[in-house]
């Protein structure tokens, strides 16, 4: 790959180094420039600029990103789309991420150009939580790089082992002068435990703290439960004790007794018949994270969890309160990508197509049906559709679609009044919209989710908007943070004035072909559409 400072004349075709502006315009790092482009940084008195140009044996940030990520992802993980050589891998199921170490590490020892980031081993995720992501560091990777890990990478390091159901059976005992609220306490941190990891409590009583006792009720709990938890009064301290004495006494066999996670040291395994037996160490009355964490998530995403697998917990293992975390550690809290719905604007008059376009057929179903069913094909969820004019038949041309119908009395009064009742419908937990006009029947779901993945308020990437080559268009995703401001526009201008009000905030998508620029307004624009190649 060439870089360097070339003069404007020869800048055409290059790769934006760093950010710069051109007039009213940002043209940010990995930006290819066009002729346009070049104008702008020349009306701006710009005379040079720093440019990387590929070369032959080079691939694109993206095309090399999105190769790895495809080679490294096996069951149970999502890969998002590239977006300036960066692809996000991405949980479908709450689960264990499994990875293995040596065959990441060799992947980033190839070149400096290809990493691979990921979460710990063992983690536990949950559904569209990033779990890894490969990033390209320069505008390219070298071919013979990316071909080698395609070579290498004979199975995918990385995966999700998703928690499957089992039958629990808890076992709570009680020394003379144990209060009922600590028994309900416990019973309720476990079954928590429990319900979050997709399983059910199937048995559970409550027995004095001896051998007899626990003997018998693991026994009957042994009849309808896969896993069973006892939980005792007074913590297990050695193989001898209570506990462990009363598996073996109900036939049982014990594993492993301790463990080098702190807390949660006092913890015993053990077998009886086809069910897994666990003396859950005093901590697990506690709702937060313990060794029982670790060894209740392995048993339920179907891993092995025995002395080999215990005796490795203890780097990392240290989860109590210390000096540099002085807030101990909470049971998992998973960071799932941004919450994104989405919002169709069906209500114009369509004043210049001479009846309502939006009800006009495309391969036998109306315009806004097509751009709907698109929408709700995307990960943008919940969709909310604003009609308006012809409501009675947008609404019929809809059934079925599980969407939220809004009509906006006022769409006459222009396509603000509409953006404004489509995003006081969606619910308070969506970080941002995507907004989707119905009058443009060439998006796709892809496009969309492009959009989504690209979308990341945090790394400044608060506005996402669908362009070709540098002409933006639609659709526009905006995070919550500017649904407020939205409320003070008036007219049929929608939010694009944000857009120029924003610039170091505004992420431009290329869509690689012509479908953001593609609105139905006349019937001369309807026949244009009809025409396109397939």
């Amino acid at each position: 790959m060439k870089f360097g400072l070339v003069p404007l004349d020869d800048a055409k075709g290059g790769i934006v180094a760093h950010s710069l502006r051109a007039g009213d315009r940002t043209l940010k790092k990995g930006q290819v420039l066009t002729a346009a482009d070049v104008a702008k940084l020349r009306d701006a008195q710009v005379e040079q600029v720093i440019v990387a140009r590929l070369e032959g044996g080079d691939i694109p940030e993206n095309e090399a990103a999105t190769r790895v990520a495809q080679r490294i992802h096996g069951d149970g993980i999502r890969v998002g789309q590239a977006f300036t050589g960066r692809v996000n891998l991405y949980a479908v199921s709450v689960g264990l991420l499994i990875v293995d170490a040596e065959a990441v590490n060799g992947i980033n020892a190839i070149d400096e150009a290809v990493t691979v980031a990921t979460l710990p081993p063992f983690a536990r995720v949950e559904p569209e939580q990033m779990i890894a992501t490969v990033k390209i560091i320069p505008f390219a990777a070298p071919r013979a790089a990316v071909e080698q890990i395609e070579r290498l990478t004979l199975q995918a390091p990385l995966r999700i082992a998703a928690f499957g159901r089992r039958a629990v059976a808890l076992i709570l005992t009680a020394l003379q002068g144990t209060r009922p609220a600590l028994l309900e306490k416990a019973r309720r941190a476990t079954e928590d435990r429990i319900s979050s990891i997709g399983s059910e409590l199937v048995f559970h009583r409550e027995v004095p703290h001896a051998e007899d006792a626990i003997s018998a009720a693991i026994k009957d709990a042994a009849q309808t439960a896969d896993l069973i938890l006892v939980l005792g009064a007074s913590a297990i301290t050695d193989r001898r004790d209570v506990v462990p004495v009363a598996v073996e006494r109900a036939g049982g066999e014990l594993l492993h007794f301790g463990m080098p996670v702190d807390p949660g040291n006092l913890l015993m395994t053990g077998k009886l018949g086809g069910a897994d037996v666990v003396g859950l160490p005093g901590c697990a009355r506690s709702p937060k994270l313990n060794g029982f964490d670790f060894v209740l998530w392995r048993l339920a995403a179907g891993l092995p969890a025995g002395r080999n697998e215990i005796v490795a917990m203890g780097v990392g293992g240290l989860l109590m309160e210390i000096p540099l975390r002085p807030q101990p550690r909470e049971e998992h809290v998973a960071t799932p990508a941004p919450k994104v719905g989405a919002v169709v604007l069906a209500a114009g008059a369509s004043s210049r197509m001479g009846g309502s376009k939006l009800l006009v057929e495309l391969d036998g179903k109306p315009m806004v049906r097509d751009v709907v069913d698109k929408t709700l094909g995307s990960r943008a969820s919940p969709v909310a559709v604003v009609t308006g004019n012809k409501a009675d038949a947008v609404r019929e041309a809809l059934v079925n679609c599980e969407v939220g119908l809004i009509n906006n009395v006022d769409f006459s009064r222009g396509l603000s009044s509409s953006l404004k009742v489509g995003l006081k419908a969606l619910p308070a937990d969506c970080d941002g919209a995507v907004i989707v006009l119905g009058d443009m029947p060439a998006i796709t779901s892809a496009l969309i989710d492009k959009l989504v993945d690209a979308f990341n308020p945090a790394k400044g990437r608060a506005i996402c908007v669908a362009t070709h080559n540098g002409k933006r268009g639609n659709p526009v995703l905006f995070a919550r943070r500017f649904f407020e401001e939205i409320e003070s526009i008036e007219g049929d201008v929608g939010a694009r004035g944000l857009i120029g009000a924003y610039p170091d905030l505004v992420c431009e998508v290329e869509a690689e072909c012509d479908d953001p620029l593609i609105d139905i307004d006349t019937p001369e624009d309807l026949a244009a559409f009809l025409r396109r190649p397939i």
